[in-house]
């Protein structure tokens, strides 16, 4: 299996509900460092798993649609706790969104699956991996 990873980063301010959190029941900001890594079992006929530029431009604009946000405040995170894990698996999904919307060229569609982490602090991440 071959993969290519890329990385970003976005920032957010939210609060969890529900004792296990504690302190982060409160309001608080994270800076999460983000990977996002495309995998296929065979190159493509350019011998490469997909465009790097490409990737990093669409992980950029997904992103940027959480980037300075308050989570709290979003529609579509109403009632949910937006933990690094759950973030992780929004990333992902949207990134096979613009996949399967042919954003990262037609040689995009033979990715197999992806992997996104985020990287919470030096010492705490969270990953979610999907096929495609």
């Amino acid at each position: 299996m071959f993969g290519i990873t890329v990385r970003d980063h976005f920032m957010v301010a939210h609060s969890f509900r529900g004792e296990v959190f504690g302190p982060a029941r409160r309001l608080h900001g994270a800076t999460f460092v983000v990977d996002a890594t495309f995998r296929r079992a065979e190159l493509d006929a350019d011998n490469i798993v997909v465009d790097i530029g490409l990737a990093t431009r669409e992980l950029g604009e997904v992103l940027r649609e959480l980037n300075y946000r308050n989570l709290d405040d979003e529609p579509e995170f109403a009632g949910v706790n937006t933990t690094t894990e759950y973030l992780a698996k929004v990333v992902a999904d949207r990134l096979a969104d613009r996949i399967h919307a042919g954003a990262m060229g037609e040689s995009a569609r033979g990715l197999s699956g992806i992997e996104v982490t985020l990287r919470e602090s030096h010492v705490a991440w969270a990953t979610y991996e999907r096929a495609l």
